[in-house]
């Protein structure tokens, strides 16, 4: 073969390898610990609802019902996480030829309606959701998260009946897509790739406050939003599949990568390098496990948590559109709720708990570690016996 054509073939497997072939889980769970570490090192944790709840805010006050303005949506950590979240999915869609706007059938509309106004509810009860309640939260050593992961598993065990339920009584039809020129994609790809850099550039080059703090909150969170769209890491399968098919791949994934977080974020707050208090919230109590459970049994039949919601807009599937929306609204709503009669003043959440001041740092991480090796240790025996998958 000549030298040229070997240069071609060589770009051509590399391209495959890191654009059109799907990582695996395995892989995703890396470097989303990795990147969800390297986000907190930057200034703070990554979350998702707060961005979400931003965009809403925005409405209300635009519409007369709020008095105060939010902050800017370009101006404020969480929605430019959320926005470099959705471009790195978006990315990863195009570079694979994958992106289309796929319009769904009529009940699904109305199921990511219902889903969204629940998982709205959901992490306003445990001021977090999967992402900020649960995944972060245990990586940050909070107490609050290790109980939302108990809601989450109850909820999506109750989400997955009513989807059983849903499969036995109606057989939904329709739905279709709309979307570039499939050659056209990887072209539009690059375009982004190029606009990504030079809106993180602009940060860097401006005199506003914080403005390098957004050019890596962009970054960062584009690359999450591409891992997870690449490796198409999902924690409502890894909470559902054990039930569903017994299938618990994803679900060890997401274990591995909390541990893998948590490890990360202990050695930071261990030196000093962030507050102890960060990310741990009033919820351990009725907060964390309501929340969890409302917001476990709605991202099931939403069909995509916090995380998965978002990296699936990125990739135009218009269900999700409508759950991104109605769970900002509905958080937005809620939580101004909850500041008006001071809930979250008052403790009806629940109490704020820093397992260190407990447990110690060691004893922390092995409680953590423990808990989900258990898990992973129950999901590996039930892939291979199935005793807990649910019967259809």
């Amino acid at each position: 073969m000549a030298e040229d054509n070997v240069l071609s073939q060589r770009i051509k497997e590399l391209y495959n390898a890191f654009f059109v072939r799907d990582w695996s889980p395995l892989m995703g769970a890396i470097l989303i610990a990795f990147f969800a570490v390297l986000m907190e090192a930057w200034y703070r944790p990554w979350g998702i609802v707060g961005g979400l709840r931003n965009w809403a805010d925005w409405f209300f006050y635009l519409i007369g019902l709020y008095e105060d303005e939010p902050p800017h949506v370009l101006w404020f950590s969480s929605s430019v996480m959320n926005i470099g979240f959705i471009a790195g999915a978006f990315i990863s869609a195009l570079m694979s030829r994958n992106f289309a706007f796929r319009i769904p059938p009529t009940l699904e509309i109305i199921k990511g309606f219902v889903a969204g106004i629940l998982m709205g509810i959901g992490a306003s009860l445990a001021m977090g959701c999967n992402i900020g309640g649960f995944y972060v939260a245990i990586q940050n050593l909070a107490a609050n998260g290790l109980l939302m992961f108990i809601g989450l598993i109850f909820g999506t065990m109750l989400g997955l009946k009513y989807l059983i339920w849903e499969m036995n009584h109606f057989f939904p039809s329709g739905g279709r897509e709309i979307g570039p020129p499939r050659n056209a994609e990887p072209y539009i790809g690059v375009l982004c790739i190029v606009a990504l850099f030079v809106a993180a550039y602009m940060y860097m080059g401006s005199d506003m406050d914080d403005a390098e703090l957004m050019a890596g909150y962009l970054l960062i969170g584009s690359a999450l939003g591409f891992t997870m769209h690449r490796s198409r890491l999902c924690m409502v399968n890894g909470l559902r599949e054990p039930f569903m098919t017994g299938d618990a791949k994803m679900g060890k994934a997401v274990m591995l990568s909390i541990i893998l977080g948590a490890i990360g974020v202990a050695i930071l707050k261990y030196q000093g390098l962030r507050a102890e208090e960060l990310y741990v919230t009033p919820t351990f109590g009725l907060g964390a496990l309501l929340g969890g459970f409302i917001f476990g049994a709605a991202m099931v039949v939403a069909g995509g948590c916090g995380s998965g919601s978002l990296w699936r807009v990125g990739e135009g599937q218009l269900k999700l559109w409508i759950v991104a929306i109605t769970f900002g609204l509905t958080n937005s709503i809620v939580r101004h709720l909850f500041a008006e009669y001071d809930v979250i003043e008052e403790g009806y959440l629940g109490k704020a708990i820093y397992l260190p001041d407990y447990l110690g740092y060691g004893g922390t991480l092995f409680l953590i570690t423990a808990i989900m090796i258990i898990w992973y240790i129950i999901i590996d025996w039930n892939e291979e016996t199935n005793k807990m998958v649910f019967e259809i």
